[in-house]
């Protein structure tokens, strides 16, 4: 006889306008049986680690041709972590695998539609757990596949890194470092800022919220103009930053946090350098590069061991904590990449 336990889930309430509260998500308790899933193409997973991305909150709107679909109200909220196999009916995944991949903001999930570019199976265990939300996981490829695929760095070019201490920005930087390029990066505080530059190695970075002109920022960090832009913030500083650009500059639009809660988008104004310095400014979708981790994972997985780059994590314990992480991400309260530990297991 299948064993059934509770369930703890946290669920989205119902679409959120304005800026996201703890109160938009509330916690339900309901029940799962836990067996083998015969007969079916499901594969049910015990929930060690929730990833919190910005990306979350797109999701949590009605969505209208847009690459994912909006969160259901009323039903879980959904995002990347990292889980342990309890049972399979799944020929491509067995009972007490670990694996990273799209979950349920819950204790247990059963993922009925599980393929090798939904879960991703974790072979290699000796670095935490924990690194498959982040470095080891999407946010990782998305750096990867967004400097090295998108921008075509070269050594001595100038790099600038907005939203510079989440862990796609940490990464990124280390990135540019490390094949010999100038990098600059803006983060939201004076603690993030010291980060960048004593423990990610950044050649300079500065806090945007102290900043009076932005443009006058970046020509302070760049005199001679900006090569490379990775752009995760949009808003004002993607506007003075196309005014920095060098000619024939490169910029890898990967998100625009600081329009995510906002009802009625900030315009950019400076397109016109577009034309005017011949820039390459390419959007991307991580789901686009996923054919390259195997291929990530082989150069990243020997920098981690060997300590040639450094990764940091918030990590928040326990499903209760996971609404009022999720929250932090746009106030900037989080140091490093923001995890929430749901099981130790």
């Amino acid at each position: 006889m299948a064993k059934q336990v509770s369930n703890k889930q946290v669920i989205l309430k119902h679409y959120v306008t304005g800026y996201l509260k703890e109160s938009d998500m509330v916690f339900k308790n309901t029940t799962i049986k836990l067996d083998d899933q015969k007969g079916s193409n499901a594969v049910i997973l015990k929930n060690l680690y929730l990833s919190c991305d910005s990306y979350m909150r797109s999701r949590m709107r009605k969505l209208e041709g847009s690459y994912v679909e909006s969160f259901t109200p009323g039903s879980p909220i959904t995002g990347y972590g990292v889980a342990k196999v309890l049972g399979s009916g799944n020929s491509n995944f067995q009972k007490g695998e670990l694996v990273w991949g799209m979950t349920g903001w819950e204790e247990y999930s059963i993922v009925t539609k599980a393929t090798d570019q939904t879960l991703f199976k974790i072979h290699d265990k000796d670095v935490p757990l924990s690194y498959y939300t982040g470095i080891l996981g999407m946010p990782g490829i998305t750096a990867y596949a967004g400097f090295y695929e998108l921008c075509s760095p070269k050594k001595g070019e100038t790099v600038f890194v907005s939203g510079a201490s989440g862990v796609v920005g940490q990464l990124v930087g280390q990135f540019a470092k490390m094949i010999g390029c100038y990098v600059v990066g803006s983060a939201g505080s004076k603690e993030k800022v010291d980060l960048l530059k004593s423990k990610f190695g950044f050649d300079e970075a500065f806090n945007y919220k102290e900043e009076q002109d932005l443009d006058a920022a970046l020509k302070r960090c760049f005199p001679d103009g900006i090569d490379i832009y990775f752009e995760n913030v949009g808003g004002k500083m993607l506007d003075a930053v196309l005014l920095n650009m060098k000619l024939h500059g490169h910029i890898a639009a990967c998100g625009m946090l600081s329009q995510n809660n906002l009802e009625q988008t900030e315009g950019v104004h400076n397109l016109s350098c577009l034309i005017t310095k011949r820039i390459r400014m390419e959007g991307f979708i991580v789901f686009d590069y996923f054919h390259l981790y195997p291929k990530y994972l082989e150069m990243i997985i020997p920098l981690i061991k060997a300590g040639n780059i450094v990764y940091v994590e918030d990590i928040a314990e326990g499903l209760e904590s996971a609404p009022s992480a999720l929250v932090g991400l746009f106030s900037g309260r989080n140091i490093g990449k923001q995890v929430v530990r749901v099981s130790r297991e």
